[in-house]
Order: structure tokens, then sequence, then C-alpha cells
């Protein structure tokens, strides 16, 4: 009896697999003079559910895969090796992101980010779109390290116009196989 009570309690949270390739980060940075944008696919991923909700999840970004999608050319690409170096993530050193899910309060999640080595807790909203998760996580770049053109960091009299803002935002898609 207690064997199979202990087995039903935990019969209703499931791990499922992802569908990486289906699955979309797409991040936003902005700057005083306009925005870039990209993709940053998943490495791995996993989802937790209970009774069909989220209620946990592990997410492991590809940064050194990233792309950018405004720019074509050697524009997008010396953006991208701009990127990739230490002023900002270094992937050289730091070749991924992750995400690991934490709690789940209805639609708020909090979940602990890593980047450049360092971990935050983040909250956000997702939503179920069939067997889809998706929202919207920002995070500020200048906690992780990211300094280059910061406010946060460099006399914004001295940037001018070269600014970056230190949100950057990530919208996500994470697809159920």
């Amino acid at each position: 009896m207690k064997t199979f009570l202990f087995t039903a309690l935990f019969a209703f949270a499931a791990s499922a697999s992802v569908d990486l390739k289906k699955s979309e980060f797409k991040w936003t940075g902005t700057k005083v003079t306009g925005a870039h944008n990209g993709t940053a696919p998943l490495q791995n991923a996993k989802i937790v559910e209970e009774n069909g909700a989220l209620k946990g999840g592990e997410f492991v970004i590809n940064l050194d895969a990233m792309t950018v999608t405004d720019l074509t050319g050697d524009s997008a690409g010396k953006l991208i090796g701009h990127l990739k170096s230490p002023d900002f993530f270094d992937t050289a050193t730091h070749p991924t992101a992750k995400l690991v899910v934490k709690s789940v309060q209805g639609n708020k999640v909090t979940g602990d980010l890593t980047i450049k080595g360092v971990t935050l807790a983040n909250t956000f909203d997702v939503k179920k779109d069939g067997n889809a998760y998706v929202g919207k996580l920002t995070f500020d770049r200048a906690k992780y390290g990211l300094k280059y053109n910061s406010k946060s960091f460099f006399d914004v009299k001295t940037l001018g116009d070269k600014v970056i803002n230190d949100e950057v935002v990530v919208d996500f898609k994470v697809v159920k196989q």
C-alpha cells in the first residue's frame, strides 16, 4: 500500500522532452540609436509538468551559436563576433547560458539565470500554448558583467549615442515533443 501511494503521488509530476529544433529563444538588445535582435538555440532542455501544468525545468542556451537577424553579411558577422567577445558573453570561456526554473505560481515563473558564471533569480510570465510554453524574460546584462557601453558602468555624457541599454529581452517558445 505504501509503495502504491508513493507511486500515485509522483505519477502526476513528470519530465517531458523538449523539441530543440522547434523551440525558439529570440533576443532583443536596444541602444540609443536603435536595436538589434537575433536568436540563440537551446542546446538541451527538459520541462517538468504536474497535472499538465509547468512545475520546473532546465534550459541550456548555446550562446556560441547565437545569430543576428536584423543584419546581414559583414555587419552581422561583426556584431556576432563582438557579442561573443569578452566585451559581452565571452563565449570562448562561457559558451552557454542556463535557466533553472525554481518555482511556478500560476503564470509567474522564478528561475535562476546563469550568464558568464553569474547566477541571479529572474521572475517572468509564461503561458501554455498548445504543446508549448511561451513567454518573455527580461534581464539586466550589467548584473551579469556585460559592461560594454553600459550606463551602469560608464558616464552617459561620455558615451553619448553609443549607450547600449542594460535590459535584454528574450521572447521564448519551448515546444514539448
